[in-house]
């Protein structure tokens, strides 16, 4: 990397040490990323979901699995990882994101550098050239759908500087993207977040992680089981001060990183235990939903918390 890319690196992570003071007050990491709109509404609404899922099992299996890598930072790996970022950030629900500002890689909200030595120096050009982050449900979107794969591979690995996604991790984060239809969208063009969705979210990456090991996918089993783990974390960080929860989303979190240690040790048995978690995940959410009114998931609990600040 030459000494312009060195600068810029520089001055982007200044930057990004900044905005992530300036946002201590709000224990979600995706808060420091937003600009030019109110933070309140970003956090607790989203653009609503344009799935269409296939009828058949293993096309629906590769876009759940798609689905869940697509929420998690562990697939771009890296600093990217570190800050919390995930192909979602962006993409929200696999749509855009108008206020998404991450310092040094950002010039407009909604707008990012995919030339930027901030993640990788892959692809670093020495300048910062953002450009606006696309709706991957747009209808033309769909002239880029036959290099996805090869695309997506790359974006990980040289954008992201993260390490190399299983095939299976590659087809399904293609197949969830192709599955995103504008013709899929509801009624509503937002919805609200809730931590029945997170929770749901996790639920469905763990569902993708038993069936992938079923099938002898030990990698992508792996990778979905971090997703869940990173999706539960994001779930804690809407509960401050609720230790009660906090505690529970720690204590699910570690008994997903067990079956992980039995998983990379090959011993018989994991598949039983993830089937015993989601079975018992039914009395955590209904903890989570008994207390949402108590965490930042409310959207006058949130606001309280950054006007006192």
């Amino acid at each position: 990397m030459g000494g312009s890319g060195r600068a810029l690196l520089g001055l982007a992570f200044l930057a990004a040490v900044t905005a992530s003071a300036l946002a201590a007050e709000v224990p979600i990491r995706s808060a420091r990323w937003i600009r030019g709109a109110d933070p309140v509404t970003v956090l607790t609404e989203q653009p609503a979901e344009c799935l269409k899922l296939p009828a058949d099992p293993e096309a629906a299996q590769s876009i759940e699995v798609g689905r869940a890598v697509f929420r998690s930072p562990t697939l771009l790996g890296g600093q990217a990882a570190r800050q919390g970022i995930s192909c979602d950030s962006c993409h929200r629900n696999g749509r855009g994101n108008p206020a998404f500002h991450f310092p040094g890689l950002s010039g407009d909200p909604g707008t990012a550098d995919v030339t930027s030595a901030l993640f990788s120096s892959h692809r670093d050009d020495g300048q910062l050239n953002p450009k606006r982050i696309p709706d991957l449900g747009a209808p033309e979107r769909k002239v880029l759908r036959a290099q996805m794969p090869d695309f997506l591979h790359g974006a990980v690995t040289q954008e992201f500087n993260g390490p190399a996604p299983s095939a299976a991790v590659v087809q399904g984060l293609a197949d969830y993207m192709r599955a995103i239809e504008p013709e899929a969208c509801p009624a509503n063009a937002a919805v609200p977040v809730t931590v029945e969705g997170s929770f749901n979210d996790v639920r469905r990456a763990v569902r993708a992680a038993n069936a992938a090991l079923e099938s002898g996918d030990t990698a992508t089993g792996l990778t979905l089981i971090e997703a869940a783990r990173a999706m539960l974390g994001q779930i804690d960080e809407r509960y401050p001060g609720v230790e009660v929860i906090r505690a529970q989303l720690r204590y699910a979190s570690r008994e997903l990183a067990v079956v992980e240690a039995e998983v990379r040790m090959g011993r018989p048995g994991a598949r039983d235990t993830l089937t015993f978690w989601l079975a018992r995940s039914a009395a955590l959410e209904q903890m989570l939903k008994d207390t949402q009114g108590r965490s930042l998931y409310d959207p006058k609990v949130l606001r309280a918390l950054i006007a006192k600040k």
